[in-house]
């Protein structure tokens, strides 16, 4: 049976209802959903993150430089901790940058491969802040948000028990139930495909992650969006249920940002995301916060 949509009543964002249990989440984030087989393009998978370096390297890059922005010189002297880090790939990053970095992770395979490049890694879930013995001046909530149970009382232990009071809090989640994916499933019957608990119990916009950060004593730095890949499906080019032609859309959008980098674009490139912030527009949401 399709899972039942409601709006949050205090911040707007919707969530799944029945919310799943603790096991099922567990279950699915620290087992399924590090599959190097995964039938689909999986962002955490580890083979598809080393075959895909520049796209996800482009990524990181743009967080550093928006942490550079934000600490100037000094960036260098700071901590990162990343929450549900994955394969470390964006802690392997900003460590060659000079930055001291550990992390979170409730997946052991994630935790082992931290370990062997360096990385000083706690193995656990959310819940498990009790572990962490160092506040950091960055912390990082990459692709983690949409899938927690209570993600209120996440950002309140973060900012209670993880983040410096003149820290920088760093989040990335998708942006469903945008107007590109509304149309398109109106068009053609796509049956809300983004909708898939336990995977993803929450569903942000722009507007609604922000007021969310804020009514945790976040103020919002920046906010910016990516690529909207959903707009291939306006195209003609249905690529759900079709991992190759996923795939292909995917490269499109990669050769398309490459480009406008080559080309000294890159400046132009980054206010088009901006703007389709503004827009509640673009595959992603990130935001970057500090403690009031």
């Amino acid at each position: 049976m399709k899972a039942k949509i409601v709006e949050d009543s205090k911040f707007g964002f919707k969530r799944v209802e029945p919310i799943p249990s603790q096991e099922e989440v567990e279950k699915f984030y620290a087992q399924e959903f590090y599959d190097a087989n995964a039938q689909y393009f999986n962002n955490s998978a580890l083979l598809l993150q080393q075959e895909q370096s520049d796209f996800f390297n482009a990524r990181w890059k743009a967080i550093h430089e928006e942490l550079q922005s934000f600490f100037g010189d000094e960036i260098r002297d700071k901590s990162v901790f990343d929450i549900g880090f994955g394969f470390a790939q964006a802690l392997k990053y900003l460590k060659n940058k000079g930055l001291t970095v550990s992390g979170l992770e409730p997946s052991k395979e994630g935790v082992d491969y931290a370990r062997e490049n360096g990385i000083e890694a706690i193995h656990g879930g959310i819940e498990r802040f009790d572990l962490v013995k160092d506040k950091s001046e960055v912390v990082l909530l990459i692709n983690v948000l949409e899938h927690l149970r209570e993600p209120e009382q996440t950002l309140l232990n973060i900012k209670d028990k993880v983040l410096t009071s003149d820290g920088m809090l760093v989040i990335d989640v998708p942006n469903d139930f945008n107007d590109f994916q509304i149309v398109a499933d109106a068009e053609y019957d796509l049956n809300e495909w983004w909708v898939h608990p336990p995977n993803h119990i929450n569903y942000f916009s722009h507007d609604s992650l922000q007021k969310l950060l804020k009514g945790c004593g976040f103020k919002i730095i920046h906010c910016t969006s990516s690529f909207p890949l959903d707009i291939f499906l306006l195209f003609g080019d249905q690529y759900i249920g079709n991992p190759k032609l996923g795939r292909e859309c995917h490269n499109k959008r990669v050769m398309f940002e490459q480009l406008m980098e080559k080309h000294g674009k890159a400046e132009k490139l980054k206010k088009f995301y901006d703007s389709l912030s503004e827009l509640n527009l673009g595959r992603s949401i990130s935001v970057y916060a500090t403690p009031i």
